[in-house]
C-alpha cells in the first residue's frame, strides 16, 4: 500500500463525466462568471479590515509594497493553477492536482490545509459581515442585544452572534439551488462592491493629504522583526495575504465551466489583475486621507470617511459595499469548500454523502448543510481575530504545493495537452514557492503552531479513517 500512488489524469478526466451516483455537475460559467467569482472571493475581509491594521502596525504607507509582494506570490501561483485548471478541468482544485503529481498523502494533506481556507475562512468573514450590519442597522436606530451579536469570547461577551449564524443558513441554501443561481446572485453583489471601491477611490483622491506619505516607509527602530522598515512590509505582506485568499477558487469550478481549458485561465488571471490594480489604488488613498498610526482599527475605511465631512452620504454607502464584499467571499468560500469535499468524497477519503448530488439542483446538497452548520457554528462563537492568519497560512501551504506540482506534471506527463501553459517552467514554479514560503515565515509563531496542530489532526484521520477506505489503496490492494 503505497501513500505516494498517485491518481492517473486519464482516470480523473474519465470520471468527471458522472459521479458514482449517475450524476455530474453542469457546467454553465462563462469566462465573465469565472472572473466575477474570483472577483467575489478577492475583495471582502482583507481590503476592507485588514488594509489599515497592516499599515499601522507593519509598513505604513509602504503598505503598497505589502500588496505588491503578496501579489507576485499570487501571480507565481495563478500561472500554476491556470495550467492544471485546463489540463485538468475537475472539481477540487489543488486538492486533484496534488492527487495527480504527487500522490494521495500530499492530496490528503493539501485538502485538509483547504479547509482552512475555505470553511475557517468563511467562518471568519461571516464575523466581520455581522459587525457591518450591525452597524448598518443602528444607523437607522435599530440596535441589535448584545447577548446575540458576540459570541462568548468576545471583548464585549454575548450568547452567539446570531447574524453570522443567519447569513451562513441564507448563502448555503443558494449554493444548494445552484451554481447558475449562486453565480447569478454573486454577480450582482460584485458589481455593488465594486462600484463602492471605485468610488471610494475617485472620490478619496481629493482628499488626499500629501504629509500623510511621509515617512513613505517607517523605519525600524526598535530592530524587533516586522515593526516597520522592510521586514515590516514583510510582515504586513503575510498579514494581507488574507486579501488575495479566493483567486484560487475559480479554479473549483472548473467541472462547472463551460470551456474550462478557454475560460480558466481568464478566470483566475483576471480577478488576481483586477483586485491588485484596484488594492494597491486604494491603500494608496488610504493611507493618504488618513495617517498611517490612525488605522490600527477593524473597520480602516469608516476612519477615512469619516475624514470626508463634506460628502455625508458616502459612510453609509461604503458599509453597504462593504456588506456585499463580504457577502459574496462567503459564498465564492463556500462553493469552494464543498467542491473540494466532493472530490474528496468521491475518492473514499471522506463519506459518500459529501458527493452525493440533488436529483434536481445538481449540487452537492449534503456536503452544503453539513458545511452551514460547521461554519455557522464556528460563525457563532469564535471571535474574528483568531482565524485571520490561520486562513492565510493554510492557503499559502496550498500554493507552494501547487507550484511544485507542476514542475512534476512535466516531467512525468510531458505529453498531455496543455491548452495553458505556465511559462518559463521550472522558473516560474520556483519562485511562486520562495515568495509563498515567504510570505508563510512572515506570519507570527502562534500561526505556525497552530496549523502543525491542524495538519497533525489531519494526518490522524487520514490515518484513522481515510486511508482503509480510500478507492485508489483498494484497488491497488486488488479489492
Amino acid at each position: 500500500m503505497s501513500l505516494f500512488a498517485r491518481k492517473s489524469v486519464e482516470k480523473i478526466l474519465s470520471e468527471s463525466s458522472g459521479d458514482t451516483h449517475g450524476h455530474a455537475l453542469k457546467r454553465t460559467l462563462g469566462a465573465t462568471q469565472l472572473i466575477a467569482l474570483g472577483i467575489g472571493a478577492i475583495i471582502g475581509a482583507g481590503i476592507f479590515s485588514l488594509t489599515g491594521v497592516a499599515a499601522a502596525q507593519h509598513a505604513g504607507p509602504a503598505v503598497v509594497y505589502s500588496f505588491t509582494l503578496a501579489a507576485i506570490g499570487c501571480a507565481f501561483a495563478g500561472l500554476c493553477y491556470s495550467e492544471f485548471s485546463t489540463m485538468i478541468p475537475i472539481a477540487g482544485s489543488a486538492y486533484t492536482y496534488a492527487y495527480a503529481t504527487m500522490g494521495e498523502l500530499l492530496a490528503w494533506i493539501i485538502g485538509w490545509a483547504l479547509v482552512l481556507e475555505y470553511a475557517i475562512g468563511a467562518a471568519t468573514v461571516s464575523v466581520s459581515w455581522s459587525g457591518y450590519f450591525v452597524s448598518i442597522l443602528e444607523s437607522f436606530g435599530i440596535k441589535l442585544p448584545a447577548t446575540f451579536i458576540h459570541s462568548p469570547w468576545d471583548p464585549t461577551p454575548g450568547l452567539l452572534n446570531l447574524p453570522s449564524v443567519i447569513i451562513i443558513l441564507l448563502i448555503s441554501t443558494i449554493l444548494i439551488i445552484g451554481i447558475q443561481e449562486s453565480a447569478r446572485f454573486n454577480a450582482l453583489i460584485v458589481a455593488v462592491k465594486l462600484a463602492v471601491v471605485v468610488l471610494f477611490i475617485g472620490i478619496g483622491y481629493f482628499f488626499i493629504n500629501h504629509a500623510n506619505y511621509t515617512p513613505f516607509l517607517p523605519p525600524n527602530t526598535s530592530g524587533e522583526f516586522g515593526v516597520f522598515g522592510w521586514t515590516g512590509v514583510m510582515a504586513a505582506a503575510g498579514q494581507i495575504f488574507f486579501a488575495y485568499i479566493g483567486f484560487d477558487a475559480v479554479s473549483t469550478a472548473a467541472q462547472e465551466a463551460k470551456d474550462p481549458k478557454r475560460d480558466m485561465p481568464i478566470g483566475i488571471v483576471g480577478s488576481l489583475i483586477v483586485c491588485t490594480v484596484l488594492y494597491i489604488l486604494y491603500a494608496i488613498v488610504l493611507t493618504g486621507v488618513v495617517n498611517y498610526k490612525d488605522l490600527n482599527v477593524s473597520a480602516p475605511l469608516a476612519v477615512a470617511v469619516d475624514r470626508m465631512k463634506s460628502i455625508p452620504w458616502l459612510g453609509f454607502l461604503m458599509k453597504l459595499g462593504s456588506l456585499a464584499g463580504l457577502t459574496s467571499v462567503m459564498l465564492v468560500m463556500l462553493l469552494g469548500q464543498s467542491r473540494v469535499f466532493f472530490s474528496m468524497s468521491r475518492d473514499g477519503l471522506l463519506p459518500g454523502m459529501f458527493s452525493d448530488l440533488h436529483d434536481k439542483f445538481a449540487t452537492p446538497w449534503k456536503s452544503n448543510i453539513l458545511l452551514m452548520i460547521f461554519v455557522s457554528l464556528l460563525g457563532a462563537f469564535t471571535p474574528i481575530q483568531q482565524l485571520g492568519n490561520l486562513t492565510s497560512i493554510g492557503t499559502l501551504w496550498a500554493f507552494v504545493l501547487v507550484c511544485i506540482g507542476i514542475i512534476i506534471m512535466r516531467r512525468s506527463h510531458p505529453d498531455l495537452p496543455r491548452p495553458f501553459r505556465t511559462p518559463l517552467v521550472p522558473l516560474v514554479p520556483v519562485l511562486g514557492v520562495f515568495f509563498n514560503l515567504l510570505l508563510m515565515f512572515s506570519l507570527d509563531r502562534l500561526t505556525k503552531v497552530a496549523f502543525i496542530i491542524w495538519m497533525l489532526i489531519g494526518l490522524v484521520v487520514y490515518f484513522g479513517y481515510s486511508k482503509s477506505r480510500s478507492h485508489l489503496q483498494l484497488s491497488l490492494k486488488g479489492k
